[in-house]
């Protein structure tokens, strides 16, 4: 009988020409590997599997409330995340539209092989930048120093700054019921070995847990019997200075659970790895289960469905709201059970994934592993969630791998200055027991942190490290000097209250005038729009070369001065 001895590879050092290593190819790894090749660094990008960079395991969708101001602050540094949802969106949506420019927020629907052909696309062109396919398996030490990492392989590839964005990989686990595959999603496999090491080397981890919900096939669904959710048109851009959404556009559909969804759901929860103590790991609060959301809020006698299509080379729709790890049988049952999917065929089931995260308060400010000088994390192995929340980590600790290469000290966003500094500050300073989402209620000088003045803070700062092209800078310089000037005028000009001035404010609902009043005066009055102020302007300033975003900017800043300033002695 023949007997299999283990053969001992010997590693074999990759020399190239790169100083800094990505390790991931997701959203933090993508904007983490651009900034670093667009300053100027030689960069190699690893990723286990070349075919899902930027790949959606999730939703297939980029913004939402908080989300959307960390994409418009990617966008202002010169990261690419906005620009690749316009190349890929197909439904476009403003959240919480009735309340205050602060909290409104843009969410973009993609086409999820669209969004990931154009960053990888973009990946491709960016000079300084290679990619290669590998799965890293430990960090590589030399005399208990950072030289790079090493992969299953054998391969070692040296660099002096390492950025691990492992997201969900690290010792992953998936459940679907009471089966258990290791991997770090459907069809991948996980990352082993990586956090014994780390764990060895002092770091502190913890396991979280993620899931999704099953794909259904469209061509199975009674859409006569769900109601139809149609997108904004013209659909609003997500990037500054792009060329704006360029598919076609499509509808999502809503539908909801019932009493017989949460009777399949109660009378099969004892089979829920989650609910019978399988899944060790600590779940999103925000975008809980279907199952938890039953078990935990039995006062609700339904919840939301929305059916959301995967793209336009699919019939695979995303049913949003409907996340599980329940088995195959018992999500059968429960898909069919919501109005207009009795007949609906599952083409991937949904599932669990728990996985290692580190502890993020052993991190500096610039998300570097002080022990180890050089390493850097970014994204969900931080203990976050999210294509945004991830992206932005990702952004600055691109950065601040680019800052420590060139010898310069890094950068410290503040809170008060963008919301990746709130979030970079609660997670080095608070950590994240539980995955950790973006809202805007988490920052505290939400007022100046506005999607429409993203750019107005943040893109000199990306200029200055080189990140941010001609383009943009020239763009940025034209908004500034337009919009100032506009703003000068409205607090200059002032208007009597005659005849015909007079009836007119009132006719807007401004209420009456009893005294000269400046336009910026008569624009604080919530019922007067800009557009109203425009037969006031002089012949120098045509509001038809403002558009949405410039007139909600200046309206803004005219309106909300008062709280700013006040704000600002805090």
């Amino acid at each position: 009988m023949r007997t299999s001895a283990a053969i001992a590879v010997t590693p074999l050092h990759y020399v190239g020409p790169w100083r800094a290593i990505v390790v991931g190819g997701g959203h933090a790894g993508c904007e983490a590997a651009l900034a670093l090749a667009r300053g100027g660094i030689a960069t190699l990008l690893l990723t286990q599997n070349v075919d899902r960079i930027a790949w959606m395991s999730c939703n297939p969708a980029i913004g939402g409330i908080g989300k959307s101001h960390l994409v418009a602050e990617i966008d202002a540094l010169g990261g690419e995340m906005a620009r690749a949802a316009d190349k890929s969106g197909v439904h476009y949506k403003v959240l919480n539209s009735s309340k205050g420019p602060a909290v409104r927020a843009l969410r973009a629907q993609c086409d999820k092989l669209a969004y990931a052909t154009a960053m990888r696309r973009t990946l491709e062109q960016t000079p300084n930048l290679a990619i290669k396919q590998a799965d890293v398996r430990r960090l590589w030490l030399q005399d208990g120093r950072l030289a790079g990492v090493e992969t299953a392989a054998g391969l070692q590839f040296s660099a002096e700054v390492v950025i691990l964005t492992a997201g969900t990989f690290i010792g992953a686990v998936c459940h679907t019921g009471e089966a258990q595959i290791e991997g770090g999603r459907a069809g991948d496999t996980a990352t082993l070995g990586l956090g014994d090491q780390l764990r060895a080397l002092g770091v502190r981890t913890m396991r979280h847990k993620t899931g999704t919900c099953p794909r259904l096939d469209g061509r199975t669904i009674d859409w006569s019997r769900v109601q139809p959710d149609p997108g904004l048109e013209p659909p609003p851009p997500m990037a500054r200075n792009g060329e704006g959404a360029i598919l076609p556009q499509m509808p999502c559909h809503v539908t909801h659970s019932n009493a017989a969804t949460h009777a399949v759901i109660r009378e099969n929860v004892h089979r829920s790895p989650l609910f019978g103590g399988v899944i060790e790991g600590v779940g999103p609060r925000y975008c809980p289960s279907i199952e938890d959301k039953v078990i935990r809020f039995p006062q609700h006698e339904t919840h939301y469905i929305f059916l959301e299509r995967e793209g336009w080379q699919t019939d695979e729709i995303y049913v949003n709201g409907l996340s599980t790890s329940l088995p195959a049988d018992v999500q059968i049952a429960m898909v069919r059970s919501l109005p207009g999917l009795e007949q609906a065929e599952i083409v991937r089931f949904g599932y669990a994934v728990e996985y290692d995260a580190i502890d993020a308060r052993q991190l500096g400010r610039d998300l570097m592993l002080p022990a180890l000088p050089g390493l850097y994390f970014a994204g969900q192995v931080n203990g976050t969630s999210g294509y945004e929340e991830a992206a932005g980590q990702g952004l600055v600790a691109g950065i601040q791998g680019l800052l420590r290469l060139r010898g310069e000290p890094p950068i410290a966003l503040s809170r008060t200055e963008s919301y990746l500094g709130v979030m970079v500050d609660d997670l080095v300073s608070r950590g994240a027991d539980e995955p950790y989402r973006m809202f805007t209620s988490r920052a505290e000088h939400r007022l100046v942190l506005r999607t429409s003045n993203a750019d107005l803070r943040l893109t000199e700062l990306g200029r200055a490290l080189g990140i941010v092209d001609d383009a943009a800078w020239l763009a940025l310089q034209q908004r500034r000097a337009r919009l100032e000037a506009l703003v000068a005028i409205l607090h200059a000009t002032v208007v009597k209250p005659d005849r015909e001035i007079v009836p007119l404010v009132e006719s807007w609902g401004g209420g009456t005038m009893v005294q000269p009043t400046t336009l910026g005066q008569l624009l604080c009055r919530p019922e007067v729009a800009l557009s109203h102020l425009a037969r006031f302007l002089p012949p120098s300033i045509a509001l038809s070369d403002f558009d949405a975003d410039d007139q909600e900017e200046v309206t803004t800043q005219v309106r909300y001065a008062g709280y700013v300033e006040r704000e600002k002695l805090r």
